[in-house]
């Protein structure tokens, strides 16, 4: 199979094109793909791309599929069944599946692409709307060396790194264990400010002052900054970043690992979740500044 240049395969579908997807998308417009894309609604972020009516009318009209929904029940939806993406992929062709899924999910996806004569690459992304925005997301790419290189015109298009992260499947899993730091990190954060708040340190210069030490990430200092101001617009939607959660307990549990920080973590998220679901997960902060103010 050749490298999937826009010379060869200009033609990309997107199953799902929200945030993530969208700004993926323009990436690989500028970079001389043809965009098409498929979402339950019907509807956009941008106007330029068009629609069709259902995954398999896309693919029957795409050279690549790229597959980037929300979990693995829309996976299964989007993919399967007489409509599905892979009723409409000609032999030989190719489905990256960037979505934040299961192991369990990916592994069902590659046997059914083996199937369907289909090369199958689990590719989710470490980064946020700011990253996708940048092209500078970080791919994490399952599968075999010869179709992680063939696909890397494409991740050059939406990422700053590729990591060849094993076979099918480790893409996946190494996406639960990057995303179980992040969660944990900001846990972390949120519980120590809900401390020195309560301890009457003055806010601003608490913000300020976590913002200069090299204990907290880069990427936690963004969220960071955004609590200050009150800003928690989704850039990491809670109601995702708690499913990426659950995901993670369910196969550390498969492996009998024990996971009691990311237990914990978890169980933070679904409250922050419940209260603010399509906010981004930061609100967290949010939630503990006000567990504090209500104290006593």
């Amino acid at each position: 199979m050749p490298q999937l240049s826009p010379a060869n395969t200009p033609r990309i579908g997107f199953i799902g094109f929200g945030a993530m997807a969208s700004r993926m998308g323009a990436h690989l417009r500028t970079a001389g793909y043809t965009i098409t894309a498929y979402t339950p609604s019907g509807k956009s972020p941008d106007p330029a791309v068009a629609m069709l009516p259902s995954p398999k009318a896309l693919a029957e009209q795409a050279d690549v599929v790229i597959a980037c929904v929300p979990d693995d029940e829309a996976l299964a939806a989007s993919m399967y069944g007489a409509d599905g993406t892979l009723a409409g992929m000609k032999r030989g062709s190719v489905l990256i599946n960037t979505s934040s899924v299961s192991p369990e999910a990916t592994s069902e996806l590659l046997e059914a692409g083996k199937k369907a004569g289909v090369t199958v690459i689990d590719a989710p992304v470490s980064g946020s709307t700011p990253e996708a925005q940048s092209g500078t997301l970080v791919v994490l790419a399952g599968g075999s060396e010869e179709d992680v290189t063939n696909a890397a015109p494409i991740f050059d298009a939406i990422g700053k790194i590729t990591i060849h992260t094993g076979p099918s499947g480790s893409g996946a899993r190494l996406k639960l264990v990057i995303n179980g730091i992040m969660g944990a990190g900001l846990a972390a954060l949120a519980e120590a400010v809900g401390y020195g708040l309560a301890a009457g340190l003055d806010r601003s210069m608490l913000f300020d002052a976590l913002d200069q030490v090299a204990v907290i990430s880069p990427h936690h200092k963004r969220k960071l900054k955004a609590a200050k101001e009150g800003d928690f617009a989704p850039q990491f939607p809670a109601r995702l970043m708690q499913k990426d959660m659950r995901l993670l307990l369910d196969a550390a549990a498969r492996e009998a690992v024990p996971v009691p920080t990311l237990a914990a973590t978890t169980q933070q998220l679904s409250l922050t979740r419940r209260l603010s679901p399509n906010e981004d997960y930061s609100s967290l902060i949010r939630v503990m500044e006000h567990t504090v103010a209500n104290d006593g």
